[in-house]
């Protein structure tokens, strides 16, 4: 197959080659039996996601692997990594290779399990790592995502334990005394609407301790969904050290802001955009993007977390937190990066691709578009706006702050290995 009239990273026009699942030739005028036509649209690695939540097992009244890795397929991305927070808990190998062969049964995108850190996500006892290290899905990050390993003893242990095989403890920061009953960013707009704060230490303060710990034990360390200029502050220390540190930020702390709860479009106490950890301040807004763009702030991650309308569409303490990303990602940080100037589009890739994909360590994937690398392309066209449409989303589920809002950009097609997932924006 030939895939005609791309531009790899922005640059000139080319084509492109596939044969048995991988790049087998790049050039101008490549003739081929069958032909896609790129339309001039951007060519990047396929996008790597470190941080979904598929929901399945338990929760499939809000996603699926299959819908889920649909919507992934949708937003650009032939991996993804699924959280552990499921029911049950993914602490086991036996539910890793569900998850991980319901993920090869769709073949959408790659799943790639992550495994719970301690058993039942309590915070207790360390779960089965090794066994699913051993398992068929191979797995390699572990997170107790959704509550933090507050306990230091634990979190140590568990640095310990994954070091034999290189994995990684994937940590959700959250000092859980600190944000007992909170329900959004402590600070000017938390006070006028009488909702308890989410104090920034309070992840600022695991982070800080957790750095040390990977430091001291030698292991690597990734802190999940990174939210406040406190922390980037933090990690670029530990960098600074040489310590095992990596983290993300996701599309929505990139764009959106606490301000948001009290002056929505549709009023105040909207729990679309209620989220964990929550919307911070424009000042932290600035000091994510700074820091994406210096490299202290190593990918981009979604944070993809559906949830059925019921448990959006209620008052605002009882709304679950969470708010699906993955369809409109790369369109986010198109605008929150690109188009600011802070990113070009081989930074775009390297953050959303080829890192993600070294953190996780994906042989597979991530790989830069030349000859004898895996056919896993984005083809993306920056120039086009689109009104978002929940309605349109191959997600089961609808919670996005982005409804009606114009984003630039759209995924044009997508290809796993060759096949392709995606073409002239559907599914195929």
């Amino acid at each position: 197959m030939i895939i005609r009239n791309v531009r790899i990273l922005g640059g000139e026009p080319v084509d492109i080659r596939v044969a048995d699942g991988e790049i087998a030739e790049i050039g101008p005028g490549l003739e081929g039996p069958e032909t896609v036509d790129g339309g001039g649209a951007i060519a990047l690695p396929g996008l790597v996601d470190l941080h979904t939540h598929l929901r399945e097992p338990g929760r499939e009244d809000a996603e699926t692997v299959q819908t889920g890795t649909q919507s992934a397929a949708r937003g650009g991305y032939t991996a993804v990594h699924a959280m552990a927070n499921t029911s049950p808990v993914a602490d086991t190998a036996g539910v890793v290779e569900q998850v991980w062969r319901l993920g090869r049964e769709f073949a959408h995108c790659d799943v790639h399990p992550v495994g719970a850190v301690t058993v039942g996500l309590e915070g207790k006892q360390l779960a089965e790592l090794g066994a699913m290290a051993d398992s068929a899905a191979r797995v390699r990050v572990f997170s107790d995502d959704g509550k933090c390993v507050d306990d230091a003893v634990l979190m140590r242990r568990a640095l310990e334990y994954v070091k034999a095989f290189d994995g990684v403890i994937a940590q959700h920061a959250q000092e859980p005394r600190l944000t007992a009953g909170a329900q959004m960013n402590e600070g000017v707009v938390s006070g006028r609407l009488g909702l308890t704060g989410w104090p920034a230490v309070a992840e600022e303060a695991i982070i800080a301790r957790d750095c040390l710990l990977a430091a001291h034990v030698g292991s690597r360390l990734h802190i999940c969904h990174v939210s406040t200029a406190g922390s980037v502050e933090i990690i670029r220390w530990a960098k600074s050290k040489g310590w095992n540190v990596t983290c993300e930020v996701t599309p929505h702390h990139l764009l959106l802001t606490d301000d948001l709860v009290e002056e929505s479009p549709v009023g105040a106490y909207n729990p679309i955009y209620k989220v964990n950890p929550p919307l911070r301040t424009r000042a932290d807004v600035e000091a994510l993007r700074a820091a994406l763009a210096d490299g202290t702030i190593d990918i981009v991650a979604t944070d993809h977390a559906p949830h059925p309308v019921e448990d959006k569409e209620t008052e605002w303490s009882a709304a679950a937190m969470g708010m699906v990303g993955l369809e409109t990602a790369l369109s986010v940080v198109q605008e929150a990066m690109v188009e600011t100037g802070l990113l070009d589009w081989a930074g775009v890739a390297q953050r959303m691709s080829v890192v993600p994909a070294r953190i996780g360590r994906l042989g597979g994937q991530g790989q830069p578009l030349e000859v004898g690398a895996p056919a896993n392309i984005t083809l993306y066209d920056p120039s086009a706006r689109t009104e978002v449409d929940p309605s349109a989303f191959a997600s089961k589920s609808r919670n996005t702050p982005y409804e009606g809002m114009t984003l630039p950009g759209r995924v044009v097609a997508t290809f796993l290995r060759g096949r392709a997932t995606v073409l002239e924006g559907k599914l195929v």
